[in-house]
């Protein structure tokens, strides 16, 4: 079967991209051959695959028309939402934080649910690979929540475990020691914001990046807390975070249950906590997979290689998924 679509010229210009990288984008993630010539798209294939690819092309007209840049990452949210019955122009205008250049907004169904998560409840894990946006988005949330003033701090916090280093050979004082693992927190937070601001911030403790450790004995109020690289808590150290929660205050807990660094014999926080608040009101889980990764492709190829290891070595530690 083939089909034409007569595109307007600036929609056309836009989906060819450069040097037609979209199109070949577009074209690997659907099954029908693809052709543009001047402002006519040629669909070539299946009838059931033509269908599908007029769907996902007139999805990203539409998108385009409105302003959206057009990217190959976004040709794949346009094709796993419509896959998965959503409306990928409501996932993709939710712009959760912008600055500057910087607009900040999910990719995928499950980075749609689990923004929406972070706003609705108290306290929201993401749980899933690298490359899934757990962290980036959260502290995008977190961002938006401060600039309109409905927190007055932000914390973020990462348990310091050695992940093939130890820290006391590291040099420097603690927090030059314990630097190397908070490095991808200040990295988002100066994806977010002015490096100046992001400096007055934290020297008027307005935003706070600390090992999980300093948490102990602390109730956080009017307070934004991220807890990244949770899977390398113990049990002991998940309870004492999750009860740190003050008013007016959020979490949200992200973690990779399949990069644990703890000692074989330790249970992971993370893992166990799935377990004891699954049904507790208030508190969501979001669980990420290989195509929610939102990296280079080779990531998400990775990924899916890894995920196929761990199901054969310990099928323990497969996501369970909601009923």
């Amino acid at each position: 079967m083939r089909s034409q679509i007569e595109l307007d010229n600036a929609v056309a210009a836009e989906l060819a991209g450069s040097e037609d990288a979209v199109l070949r984008a577009l074209e690997g993630h659907l099954d029908c051959e693809v052709f543009l010539r001047g402002n006519v798209l040629t669909l070539e294939g299946e009838p059931t695959a033509v269908e599908a690819a007029a769907s996902v092309v007139g999805e990203l007209a539409e998108l385009i028309s409105q302003g959206h840049e057009i990217a190959p990452g976004t040709i794949e949210a346009v094709r796993t939402a419509l896959d998965q019955h959503e409306s990928p122009s409501q996932i993709l205008e939710d712009v959760v934080w912008r600055h500057r250049a910087t607009k900040v907004a999910p990719k995928t169904v499950n980075q749609k649910r689990y923004v929406d998560s972070i706003r609705q409840n108290t306290i929201t894990f993401g749980i899933g690979p690298a490359g899934t946006g757990k962290t980036f988005l959260a502290v995008a949330v977190a961002a938006a929540a401060l600039s309109r003033r409905e927190v007055n701090r932000i914390i973020l916090t990462r348990p310091a475990v050695e992940a093939g280093e130890r820290l006391g050979f590291l040099p420097g004082d603690l927090m030059a020691k314990v630097d190397p693992y908070l490095r991808p927190l200040f990295d988002a937070l100066h994806d977010m914001l002015d490096p100046e601001r992001v400096s007055h911030h934290l020297e008027r403790g307005v935003i706070e990046v600390a090992p999980l450790a300093f948490m102990r004995g602390r109730s956080l109020n009017d307070s934004f807390i991220i807890l990244d690289e949770a899977q390398n808590t113990s049990p002991e150290q998940m309870k004492m975070f999750l009860t740190r929660l003050g008013f007016n205050s959020k979490m949200v807990v992200t973690g990779d249950i399949t990069q644990i660094d703890l000692p074989r014999e330790h249970d992971s926080g993370l893992v166990v906590v799935t377990e004891i608040l699954d049904q507790v009101e208030g508190i969501d889980f979001i669980r990420f997979g290989e195509e929610d990764v939102v990296r280079h492709k080779l990531v998400r190829r990775i990924v899916a290689a890894y995920n196929e290891h761990s199901q054969r070595m310990a099928p323990e530690l497969r996501p369970r998924r909601r009923a």
